[in-house]
């Protein structure tokens, strides 16, 4: 249980930090994330949105209970990412680019397979206690 709940704050950790950082300038619709908006083709009044939707779903994720919402904020934050490698995709931007998003992928799956190992344990424990 030790190893399990180390490695999920890791990747918990990590995810949160990656999606945390992209959020501020989306939310500040920063020059930066307005320029690259503008050369994914989106317009920039989508960029506060999608900040607020990541700290929403970092804040989903951190918050313990809660089940469903962490489910949904696990597939918005793959959704977004998804959606970002698409986009850098077709417009034709170079491979090296799509090493960041094989990154976030990883994140985010080490995040919820290990919160997922969690429950079960958390589960199997309390469970033993109450035959007990």
């Amino acid at each position: 249980m030790k190893k399990t709940n180390s490695l999920y704050w890791v990747f918990t950790g990590l995810l949160v930090a990656l999606m945390g950082i992209g959020s501020i300038p989306d939310i500040l619709s920063a020059p930066d994330a307005v320029a690259l908006f503008k050369h994914l083709g989106y317009p920039a009044y989508l960029l506060p949105f999608l900040g607020i939707a990541k700290l929403l779903g970092i804040v989903a994720i951190l918050v313990p209970g809660f089940p469903r919402i962490k489910e949904w904020a696990y597939a918005g934050m793959t959704f977004d990412l998804t959606g970002a490698m698409y986009s850098t995709i077709v417009v034709g931007d170079p491979v090296s680019s799509w090493l960041f998003f094989v990154i976030g992928f990883i994140l985010i799956a080490g995040s919820y397979i290990f919160h997922h190992k969690r429950s079960k344990a958390a589960s199997v424990l309390t469970n033993d206690s109450i035959t007990t």
